[in-house]
This record gives structure tokens, sequence and C-alpha cells, in this order.
């Protein structure tokens, strides 16, 4: 098969690439794929450049970047080869789009400080969508990402319609509210009643980190590295004394837990 080989290649070039691999001839594995197949894919890319992101580290995020490129041609070359849209196609959308969002830069809409540039976004984009609605608006957030940061994005639409507490007071006090309810459906041992109001105490807990400026589920990744250092702490300390994890008391476990803690 005929390639041209390069020093330097560019986005034209990986275009390319994806359909000599999905041609007859190409690799059959690529050629088998499907967008379901690959969807998997799709979130680890993503996922591996926001740690790219999260750690600082410009040369991996360039790697991961050009992953998540690859991601977005190869479902492009799927659609292609089953006779539907192109990877022109999905970026003359996005260029549509940001010169339809950005009326302050390509009109003469004026906006000049970044709130006023978010509300007109937020606006246009519900009458593009035909949203009558904010609870249309809520809903078309999308289902599939990560439930603290849905919460998060259902929230702040709530807030732009006035739906929402005046100070962090209010969220905590629902969240109190939330927790005592919870307790309730535990001991009923209603198991539909708790996971429901297991829900309503994740979601207000997003409320609280709303007011707080804090990203609930970076809080919640970040408490997990913590969980993971200092439960490493605790089985350095029970090795160093002999401890048997598995056949000691919680009390027990709990002292050393507390020391990890203090150290």
């Amino acid at each position: 098969m005929d390639f041209e080989f390069k020093n330097s290649y560019d986005f034209y070039d990986l275009v390319n690439i994806l359909r000599v691999l999905r041609n007859p001839g190409g690799c059959p594995w690529d050629r088998e794929q499907t967008h379901e197949s690959i969807r998997r894919d799709f979130i680890e890319e993503t996922y591996e450049a926001i740690e790219a992101i999260d750690t600082k580290n410009p040369e991996l995020l360039c790697e991961e970047l050009g992953d998540v490129l690859l991601q977005v041609v190869f479902h492009s070359q799927i659609e292609e080869d089953a006779g539907g849209f192109t990877i022109n196609e999905v970026c003359d959308g996005i260029c549509k789009k940001l010169i339809i969002r950005h009326p302050h830069v390509f009109s003469d809409v004026i906006a000049d400080t970044p709130d006023k540039v978010l509300e007109n976004w937020d606006s246009i984009k519900m009458q593009t969508k035909s949203q009558s609605t904010q609870a249309q608006a809520m809903d078309s957030v999308s289902h599939a990402l990560p439930s603290l940061i849905r919460a998060d994005k259902v929230q702040n639409k709530a807030r732009k319609c006035g739906f929402d507490w005046s100070d962090v007071s209010g969220a905590l006090d629902k969240l109190s509210e939330e927790i005592e309810e919870l307790k309730s459906a535990i001991a009923q041992q209603d198991d539909k009643a708790s996971a429901e109001e297991l829900g309503d105490v994740l979601f207000s807990a997003v409320n609280v980190s709303r007011f707080i400026g804090v990203d609930a589920e970076q809080a919640l990744g970040d408490a997990c590295d913590k969980f993971i250092s200092r439960f490493s702490q605790v089985e350095q300390l029970a090795g160093e004394r002999g401890v048997d994890m598995k056949s000691s008391t919680l009390e027990e476990l709990d002292a050393l837990w507390d020391e990890a803690k203090k150290a």
C-alpha cells in the first residue's frame, strides 16, 4: 500500500491515516470497530488528558490530546464509511457554533465581561436547541457525565433562574436534613428509600461545594487519594508491629488509622 512517510505530520495526515487503516488492505482491527466498541476508549483517553492537566505535565498533555483527537477522527471516519457525516462536517458544525455563540466578537452585540459572555452563551444555546424552559436546559445536560459534575451543572442552571440558596448556610442545613432522612430510611430498612435519600445527600453535598467554590468531583478524587495514602500507612504500621489486619478488630485498626492521621 502506497503511503508517504514524513518527518512531520498535520491534522489532514491523521485523517488520511485513519482512512488507510479502515480501507480494505488496511488494519483488520480498525476496520471492525464501531462507535460502541471504542466508546470506552474515548472516555479513557479523555480522562488521561485530564490527568495530564492535573499533574501539570505539558509533554504528556500533548500526547494525550493526540489520543483524544484520534478518537474524534476515528468516530468521524466510522460515520463517513457508513455514508454519514465526515470530519469536515464536524469542523463546520463547531465553527458555526462558535461564531453564533460569540456575537460580541463576530457581530455587534455588547458583552464586555465574562459573566455577560456566559449569559449570552446560555441564551443563544437555549434558542438554537429550541429550549423554552430552564427544565429543558437542565435535562439537556449530558446524562453520561460523572454524576457529581452533572449535579453541579444542573444546580447552576437552577441558580440562573433564581432557584438557589442565598448563602452556604441554607445548603448546609439542607445537607443535614437529607442526612437525617437517610438515617430514617436505613432505620426502617427501606432499601429503595435509602438509595433515594443517599442520592439526595450527594446532591446536597454538591450544593455545598458550589457555595464554597470547591469542585466536588476533584474533592472526592482528593479524598480517595488521601484515604489510599493513610491506608498505606496503616498497613505499614501493622506490618512493623506484626499485626494481622484481617484478624484485628475495627477498634484496633481505627487506632492505627488515628496514628497515621496524626503523622
